[in-house]
């Protein structure tokens, strides 16, 4: 038997007619959806904060108030992490809108996830949120009881697809393989259409004439799976673009869940068809005594300043605006003052934008004082007093707050895991009875390179594949030979006796006082790369301008490196695209 479990989110804030859209495109069993990420709980904390009331994605609300009774209709039940910090508030709403609809709808909530209340006992410390991960396990009670919505806070990502897998198999906890299928097959659609060609650097290959379709995970008993989408929607499902989502926010080979870890260097990925990918071969080990725990604290008030620097002279100009601002701030300086200069313009500019330069000025403190009037100030008065054409991207605007993220590890036995069911019947979820202290040591690939003749200066990405993010305060990216190489195995040594943590910091010069990990992972044909550190306290504290990571993959790829001739596909020397005409 295979069960079919599509995704609609991603994000909260993703394309809000995917709901529907997934109930109209095709035969579903589950829908699930992700809405929750490390700055997303900051952001729900602060509304639960001004309304203890709220707390949830407001979005998904109005999703089920569109489509609830089609959900209904077409047998296709529902998961999502909605809930956020506020799960039995949510699934109250959805039983409003239900008997507002007139539909009989058995809505039930996972909740226990929410330590704020013992942060002391925990010593966590103040903290604006602290939600332990939970397991599928609660999911798929709820949908044993004969749940049709199951509303949930902080579980795993890829808990909302292992959840109704579970229910449909009836694996038990020492289903070790089958549970670690289930969770790469949901750590695949988790993002939604990264699985299809969102955020995929080899974009150009796909057909964007409609708007990409969300990924689908079709999953056996085995716990092997297929990826595909609903027929006729835009994108693509092939062997690179899951490659892609598997090395996403990974932190080596071994993937830990509070359910199972999944040991990501045994995947093994083959065509299945038109827009199909089979997943299969994945091993399972027991999973980690401990669970991690999502922290946010309120990290002080912050601001932020642009100004452009245009024409020659542009280091001598950034000094003196510097200098300036920092005399101005002296009577009650902020804790941090960070500048960062973008060097953008070049020689000989053809157009006003290729002459000009960014220096960024971001402002920290304790106090929101520092980083308010007094910061934009700062800037305001030396308009006429400062660098000739002196032009500020914005109007400075106020100090505001910004939060710290931090994880933190507690016993999976000291997280309540709790099903509150439809009829209102609490049942408690026991954690794994099985675990480990730790990962056994990751296995190190030995990388056979064959004599590959002269080299030319080329961009790596003419050469692979990448895809970066966040975790906390490290940036993951995930380098990879595209599946079609016609000299991949050869490609795929290259690479992996290339990237070490020394060339990484050679290329990227903001990790090269940072701890670099380098994973082999070759049967997907690539490296996972861990920098250290390199995003701070987290997305809401970083003063990156790629807070996220999200693009540090694709500044890799511009990166020029000696490339072996012999590994450049024609399509390496493929001329740029025409400009876009502009519009009149």
């Amino acid at each position: 038997m295979t069960v079919r479990i599509g995704n609609c989110s991603g994000y909260y804030g993703d394309r809000p007619t995917a709901f529907r859209e997934m109930l109209e495109g095709g035969e579903l069993d589950f829908l699930t959806g992700d809405y929750l990420a490390e700055l997303t709980m900051l952001i729900l904390g602060k509304d639960r904060m001004k309304d203890p009331a709220t707390g949830y994605a407001k979005t998904f609300v109005r999703q089920m108030h569109d489509a609830m009774g089609l959900a209904k209709e077409r047998g296709v039940r529902v998961v999502t992490n909605a809930g956020g910090l506020n799960p039995a508030g949510l699934a109250d709403r959805l039983r409003e809108i239900a008997s507002e609809q007139g539909l009989d709808l058995r809505v039930a909530h996972v909740e226990g996830d929410d330590l704020r209340e013992r942060a002391e006992e925990l010593g966590f410390g103040q903290v604006v949120t602290a939600n332990a991960y939970l397991g599928a396990f609660g999911i798929a009670a709820a949908l044993d009881a004969g749940a049709d919505v199951v509303v949930t806070g902080r579980v795993t990502d890829a808990s909302v697809v292992m959840g109704p897998a579970i229910h449909a198999h009836g694996w038990g906890r020492d289903d070790l393989d089958a549970l670690a299928g289930a969770l790469v097959a949901g750590h695949v659609i988790e993002c939604g259409t990264q699985a299809t060609g969102g955020n995929f650097s080899g974009f150009r290959d796909l057909d964007l004439t409609r708007p990409l379709g969300f990924p689908i995970a079709e999953v056996d008993a085995d716990g092997s799976s297929v990826i595909s989408k609903h027929a006729g929607s835009g994108g693509a499902v092939t062997v690179d673009t899951v490659t892609a989502q598997l090395v996403y926010e990974i932190q080596g080979t071994d993937y830990l869940n509070p359910d199972v870890v999944a040991h990501l260097d045994t995947v093994e990925l083959a065509p299945d068809g038109q827009d199909r990918v089979r997943i299969s071969g994945v091993r399972g080990s027991a999973p980690p005594a401990t669970t991690k725990v999502c922290l946010n604290l309120l990290g002080g008030f912050r601001n932020g300043v642009e100004v452009l620097l245009t024409g020659l002279d542009v280091e001598p100009k950034a000094a003196w605006v510097r200098r300036q601002v920092e005399q101005a701030l002296q009577s009650d300086p902020p804790g941090e003052l960070v500048w960062t200069l973008d060097r953008t313009d070049v020689f000989d500019p053809p157009s006003q934008a290729a002459a000009t330069s960014v220096l960024r000025c971001t402002a920290k403190s304790g106090r929101p004082e520092p980083v308010g009037r007094a910061f934009s100030d700062a800037f305001v008065n030396i308009a006429l007093a400062s660098i000739p054409g002196f032009t500020l991207t914005a109007p400075p605007g106020r100090g505001e707050p910004f939060g710290v993220y931090r994880p933190a590890y507690v016993p999976q036995d000291e997280v309540p895991h709790v099903v509150v069911h439809a009829d209102g019947r609490r049942e408690e979820i026991p954690a794994p009875s099985s675990t480990v202290e730790s990962s056994d040591v990751e296995p190190v690939a030995t990388w056979t390179v064959p004599d590959l003749g002269p080299t030319e200066s080329r961009p790596l990405g003419e050469l692979v594949h990448a895809r970066s993010g966040d975790k906390g305060g490290d940036a993951n990216v995930g380098i990879w030979v595209a599946a079609d190489h016609p000299a991949r195995d050869d490609a795929v040594d290259w690479l992996g006796a290339t990237v070490d943590p020394d060339w990484v910091r050679d290329r990227l010069p903001e990790a090269a006082a940072l701890d670099v990990d380098v994973h082999p992972l070759p049967n997907l044909g690539g490296v996972n790369v861990v920098i250290r550190g390199l995003l701070g306290e987290g997305v809401s504290s970083s003063t990156r301008l790629d807070p996220q990571a999200k693009a540090l993959g694709e500044w890799l790829r511009a990166r020029v490196v000696p490339a072996p001739t012999v590994l450049l596909t024609p399509r390496s020397h493929l001329s740029e695209p025409e400009p876009l005409e502009s519009s009149s």
